[in-house]
């Protein structure tokens, strides 16, 4: 089970942490990515974290703002946000894949998302 938090409401420019958090014990087997969705638009990849934390790839529109990190002895995962726009409004999502990849598929578990919105 993946459990999101940190979603809010934040001026443009400002900065805001989500957390992810995981109820699965070998959580630290699993790549965790993050994505997001507006309203009206298709779900979007935003990044991946590798499962010992060493690797991360983003997508090129957030790239340099947004930072993935994770915590495996506390089963968490970060998506540090900063430089928000009001085009990152949207709906973020936790996700798990057995593997790390820089594709979008075969991520197995997801949260419920938490809500972002950046007011310009």
């Amino acid at each position: 089970q993946l459990v999101e938090s940190g979603g809010g409401v934040v001026q443009a420019g400002g900065s805001l942490r989500l957390s992810c958090a995981a109820s699965e014990g070998s959580f630290r087997r699993y790549a965790m990515g993050w994505f997001r969705q507006a309203p009206g638009k298709e779900r979007e990849f935003v990044g991946v974290i590798d499962p010992a934390g060493r690797n991360t790839y983003y997508a090129d529109s957030v790239k340099g703002r947004f930072t993935i990190s994770r915590n495996n002895a506390r089963n968490m995962v970060y998506l540090q946000m900063n430089s928000l726009k009001p085009e990152d409004t949207a709906v973020y999502y936790c996700a798990a894949r057995w593997t790390y990849g820089h594709d979008n598929q075969g991520y197995d578990y997801w949260g419920q998302g938490t809500q972002v919105t950046v007011s310009s």
